[in-house]
């Protein structure tokens, strides 16, 4: 049963490490409601939930701060689908991602069909279940500042391992293991750390084919002592495609990120 007034997990690590892993698009949950302004038909939507969510990326890491010798990381889980709103575009996005339907509610499909109608109002979706989520983030931020005095978000997530077509960089590289990066909150240092960490699955890429790092943004290109990083795993590292079970990969990966919270933890 879906609890619609919690739209997200924190689940706490050790009170002095400084390092949120987050997995936004990890659930393929979809309230009822929510589902009434989807034009989808159940099919449909099964399938596009297996092409948009990054299926296992939870398991990976709860697995890896399982892991964790010391410096247990937290974890801030989404448990709604990215067809419900996406917490990582912002409510009133100017950016590309509009012209594919993709804003903060999206209204299209993975491969440019009509997910909900094209002037479909998200503006109650956002108030629901958007801005709450940014403020218990943003909390979860400070939190970590007020009791560490930096904090490290290490978003979780997964991309297919051909382009598929709302993609608009999908032409670049496709690395296995992906690492976005922001200008202002992506040290060097951390960047070299998740390379190590994630060194033996064929080689890592930088911002491609997906680039940034989630930062709250009461945080962003303001406060330094935030850090950021995106893992983007390909899907064929570790799962079948689209949207099936884990394979062997999946403890590899877990191992290689409960190595890089080590690295953040002790910087």
């Amino acid at each position: 049963m879906i609890d619609a007034s919690s739209p997200y997990r924190l689940l706490p690590g050790s009170p002095d490490s400084p390092v949120i892993l987050h997995v936004p698009h990890s659930s393929r949950a979809v309230p009822a409601d929510v589902r009434r302004g989807i034009t989808l038909d159940d099919s449909a939507l099964e399938r596009e939930l297996d092409h948009m969510t990054d299926s296992h990326t939870a398991e990976i890491a709860a697995r890896a701060a399982a892991r964790a010798s010391s410096g247990v990381p937290w974890r801030f889980v989404n448990q709604l689908s990215r067809l419900v709103v996406d917490p990582e575009r912002f409510p009133d996005e100017r950016e590309e991602m509009l012209a594919v339907g993709m804003g903060a509610v999206y209204t299209g499909t993975s491969h440019r069909g009509e997910l909900r109608p094209g002037d479909y109002d998200g503006r109650p979706l956002v108030e629901r279940y958007f801005h709450p989520y940014a403020e218990a983030m943003t909390d979860a931020v400070g939190a970590r500042l007020d009791a560490v005095g930096r904090a490290v978000v290490i978003d979780v997530h997964s991309y297919p391992t051909e382009p598929l077509p709302y993609e608009l960089h999908g032409t670049g590289p496709r690395p296995p293991v992906c690492l976005g990066t922001d200008p202002f909150h992506t040290p060097a240092e951390l960047l070299a750390h998740a390379e190590k960490a994630f060194a033996d699955f064929g080689g890592t890429g930088t911002n491609s084919p997906f680039s940034g790092a989630y930062v709250p943004l009461e945080y962003h290109e303001k406060d330094p002592r935030v850090s950021a990083l995106m893992i983007e795993i390909r899907r064929d590292v570790y799962m079948d495609e689209p949207g099936g079970p884990a394979g062997p990969g999946l403890d590899a990966l877990a191992e290689a990120l409960a190595e890089l919270v080590r690295l953040a933890h002790a910087k």
